[in-house]
């Protein structure tokens, strides 16, 4: 058989049908077409915040879709959770031309999931290796400096590096799910200083407060209005400027309400604070925060506990809390590995960037181990 290579500027041109039926088997909310049409939609990743859609579609001979890849035409860094400015400093002081790179992620989201979507009726091998010589071949045909892979899944990023792309590792912070039942089933396996501050902070956060989880029709305009409240001033006070429309919320709200729990805090009738998650097939994903209000640990108790009474009560494997945050440890959710892949067309910038990935990989693996043997909250077996 076989194969085309289509280059779109929008996930839209491709189409919901074509895009879901490649999107829709992983159970991945970020990945589907609503997410990312939501993303280009509201003016949030679009070419002059430096997002460029460059979604690559898998054909056969008959325009049949077999496959698609969420693919960016990149002129900065920014919303990438990937850190390259080392990279892109060294290559420009020597007098390269780092931007535009291409980039396959999911925009302003640091969560593992897949990059590669197949059809589920073909090989899914056979799909992703002609998706990543796709973008290759895009890479030079546009004459960028490189590719970039960003938290594909561990069998995507060990094909990717098995093609010889270059392999990066970092870590997040995962709660998994022990079979537990009710909270108190998890607090069970803490040791016993960590139950005591756990429920301390708790009854510090609830007092006088009224907390709800809303999803699917519960979640009402009025709602987002407030969380784009408390996600501006969170995004203001961290770095400068927020990513994400106020348009985005509504739109993810009108075609995804079933797959977003959004936590939210009251006083006296009035919304002070709340968190924003997705939910997987598998996982629940905690995304954006904010608060408008100073309340001890309430930042902890909306993220953090709440996303884990939400995640026992759905039967649901792991919460990914997002990125950074070693005070995440004490509270349940242990070190876990992330992962990127990297083709770097000059030899002049591939060169020292693999020979620094091929040290800092067993750091980041020794960092994970040595974190969670002196770190972990949980009690010693």
């Amino acid at each position: 058989m076989s194969f085309q290579i289509h280059v779109h500027d929008r996930v839209a041109d491709i189409g919901r049908d074509a895009w879901d039926a490649c999107a829709r088997p992983t159970g991945d909310p970020f990945v589907s077409f609503d997410f990312l049409d939501a993303c280009e939609a509201s003016g949030s990743a679009v070419a002059r915040q430096g997002w460029a859609g460059r979604h690559l579609s898998l054909r056969d001979d008959a325009d049949r879709v077999l496959g698609v890849m969420p693919l960016w035409l990149k002129g900065n860094s920014q919303g990438e959770y990937v850190f390259d400015h080392s990279w892109a400093d060294a290559y420009e002081r020597a007098g390269g031309r780092y931007y535009p790179k291409l980039l396959a992620a999911v925009p302003f989201t640091p969560v593992t999931g897949p990059r590669f979507l197949a059809h589920p009726d073909t090989d899914a091998a056979t799909v992703r290796q002609a998706l990543l010589q796709g973008a290759i071949g895009l890479t030079g045909q546009l004459g960028v400096s490189s590719l970039h892979v960003n938290f594909p899944t561990r069998p995507e990023w060990d094909a990717m590096g098995e093609a010889g792309l270059l392999q990066r590792q970092d870590m997040q912070y995962v709660w998994r799910n022990d079979g537990y039942q009710t909270f108190d089933d998890f607090l069970s396996a803490l040791s016993s200083n960590r139950r005591k501050t756990i429920r301390r902070e708790r009854r510090e956060a609830q007092a006088g407060l009224d907390i709800r989880v809303l999803t699917g029709p519960d979640i009402t305009d009025t709602h987002w209005d407030a969380f784009f409240a408390f996600y501006q001033d969170t995004g203001e006070r961290k770095w400068g400027r927020p990513y994400l429309t106020r348009d985005f919320f509504s739109r993810i709200g009108a075609t995804m309400a079933d797959r977003i729990a959004l936590v939210m805090a009251f006083r006296d009738g009035i919304a002070i604070a709340g968190a924003l998650n997705l939910i997987g097939d598998e996982a629940l994903y905690g995304r954006q925060w904010g608060a408008l209000e100073e309340v001890p640990f309430l930042h902890f108790e909306l993220c953090y506990y709440q996303a884990i009474e939400f995640a026992i009560s759905r039967g649901l494997s792991r919460v990914e809390a997002g990125a950074q945050g070693e005070h995440k440890i004490a509270r349940g959710y242990l070190p876990s590995p992330v992962y990127s892949a990297h083709f770097i067309a000059d030899p002049a910038l591939r060169g020292p960037v693999a020979r620094y990935l091929d040290g800092e990989r067993p750091a980041v693996e020794n960092q994970i181990v040595a974190m969670t043997d002196e770190l972990s909250p949980f009690r010693k077996t």
